[in-house]
């Protein structure tokens, strides 16, 4: 059974984990790297939710569907998502994200709900240069940035002030 198949999964979140595939599958040709059964599980459990995945819970779906039954083999499936900007680790989480723009080379930032978990991805690009000026001023050159904001989604706030 793969994820899309699940009882509970809604035609567009099917429709989201499609597209991610395939989105990753042309990624991978035409960087001439291997997109491997284990790495194709993992990215379609980040698909399928809206909530950041720990690595022992991509792992527990790709047990489910025969493809990894060891630790180790899902590190490997996020790190190379990850390394492909197929994928982004939230620190603040410790956990897994599909990225929703690995067609074009971006900054993200994300914004994380305290309330539900719900993680949602946007670009930081002016964030970003400010930052870089800033750094070149002094002296000082980034290897990585990474924006996480924390606060309530525009769900929660509904249910909230209902």
């Amino acid at each position: 059974m793969t994820m899309t198949d699940a009882p509970d999964s809604t035609p567009e979140t099917q429709q989201r984990v499609q597209d991610g595939l395939a989105a990753a599958e042309a990624l991978c040709a035409k960087r001439k790297v291997q997109f491997t059964p284990a790495r194709r599980c993992a990215l379609e459990a980040l698909l399928s939710q809206t909530q950041a995945l720990g690595a022992y819970e991509v792992l527990d779906r790709m047990r489910e569907a025969g493809v990894g039954a060891q630790p180790p083999a899902a590190y490997r499936a996020l790190d190379f998502l990850v390394a492909q900007g197929l994928a982004h680790r939230i620190e603040r989480l410790n956990a897994y994200v599909a990225c929703s723009h690995s067609s074009c080379d971006h900054f993200p930032a994300f914004f994380i709900c305290s309330s539900c978990d719900t993680v949602s991805e946007t670009p930081s690009r002016p964030s970003v240069d400010t930052l870089n000026k800033a750094a070149e001023e002094a002296g000082f050159e980034i290897d990585h940035v990474l924006v996480e904001a924390r606060g309530i989604c525009g769900s929660c706030k509904e249910a909230a002030d209902a």
